[in-house]
């Protein structure tokens, strides 16, 4: 996958972008605070993805512009492709998106067809975060593999809401307990879906990692990556089917439905998984150094590249914003090794902290414009 040309306008600061950019590597300098990282943000909303600063789509429109329009052309590996994204600030509801020149309802769709994999120096929360961090980053790499999984983590979503507003019903005395039966057969099966789909996923994430933290530590450091499922124990992925673990999960539903009601909520079910990392044997989280949460971090969205990459026999777009110059020459090759068949963004303030910066197309920022 390789951008070709890139124009934003109104975009939070930015004012008349036109790049061209390289099929490798591309460089954006400037200082802080002249728009390096709302580039790459814009490229992000193009996947249809939610900010990863998590800022609303309102915030994007310049504060004194009434409009905002990104237009993009990319080459992915079967053809070339075209998206628009335009929004009103007096109407921002109505936003105007185009594949191809075919208008869509929602930038949602966008994710079946343009993929990015981003690391800022924020994603240390992947590591030391909570677990609603880790579970979303685990659904977002597998849903860029297979589409049809996103559909379920979202009815997964909408019935365990459902099923909670039912419970406090119930300890009101609207319903009785019966009720629930509606939601935790569907529960049920979904959640067996989930699981093994996060299941196999970390089992290909825990592959890699431990082969990429072993480049960067020289072998002395070792990276495991495991699934901590709240509905299953681990056994049950390889000795049972999803039939049998949905039947199993519905059991268990039914049998702890009067201390969900006592509580409110739903206590079991994949909303209450983690991702457990450990460095030789010992948590990340709790007890890694500042170098290895991020050193950690960055395995893991390396990985999702490779996985990507390896499953789709086509290359994700790399964002890298303002962490190569963090990095030391260990770690920053090892970034280049990856992503050698990917094009790649990369902010900087310094230009001579990127070690790839004499093979790049630099782009300089000022003031939200080209210079």
């Amino acid at each position: 996958m390789v951008i070709t040309e890139l124009k934003i306008d109104g975009f939070r600061n930015l004012e008349d972008i036109y790049i061209k950019p390289d099929e490798k590597y591309n460089l954006i300098i400037g200082d802080n605070a002249q728009g390096k990282t709302n580039i790459l943000e814009a490229v992000w909303a193009l996947t249809g993805c939610k900010s990863f600063r998590g800022s609303k789509e309102k915030d994007y429109i310049c504060f004194d512009k009434q409009f905002m329009n990104i237009e993009m052309s990319f080459i992915d590996s079967k053809r070339e492709q075209k998206i628009t994204y335009a929004l009103e600030k007096n109407n921002i509801k109505k936003k105007k998106i185009t594949l191809n020149g075919v208008p869509l309802k929602h930038s949602q769709r966008l994710f079946e067809s343009f993929k990015c994999v981003v690391f800022t120096p924020n994603d240390t929360e992947l590591v030391k975060g909570p677990p609603d961090k880790r579970r979303s980053f685990i659904d977002l790499c597998h849903s860029q593999i297979s589409h049809g999984s996103l559909k379920y983590i979202r009815q997964y979503e909408t019935i365990i809401s459902q099923r909670n507003a039912a419970l406090k019903d119930i300890f009101f005395g609207k319903y009785s307990e019966d009720i629930l039966f509606i939601w935790d057969e569907q529960l049920a099966n979904i959640c067996a879906y989930i699981s093994i789909m996060r299941n196999d996923y970390i089992e290909k994430l825990n592959k890699y990692c431990k082969n990429l933290y072993s480049k960067i530590t020289g072998g002395k450091e070792d990276l495991s990556v495991s699934y901590s499922s709240n509905a299953f124990d681990i056994d049950d992925f390889s000795n049972k089917n999803a039939k049998q673990m949905a039947e199993e999960f519905f059991i268990k539903l039914r049998n702890n439905s009067s201390d969900d009601v006592r509580l409110g909520f739903t206590q079991n079910g994949v909303h209450r998984d983690d991702i457990i990392l450990k460095i030789n044997g010992l948590s990340v989280k709790e007890f890694g150094s500042q170098g290895q949460q991020k050193s950690t971090a960055l395995v893991l969205k390396l990985a999702q590249a490779g996985i990507y990459y390896e499953n789709k026999k086509d290359s994700p777009i790399i964002l890298l914003d303002d962490v190569m110059g963090e990095l030391d020459i260990n770690r920053q090759n090892l970034v280049y090794e990856i992503v050698k068949d990917m094009q790649v963004f990369i902010t900087s303030c310094n230009k001579n902290s990127v070690e790839a910066n004499n093979l790049a197309r630099v782009f300089h920022i000022e003031n939200g414009g080209l210079v």
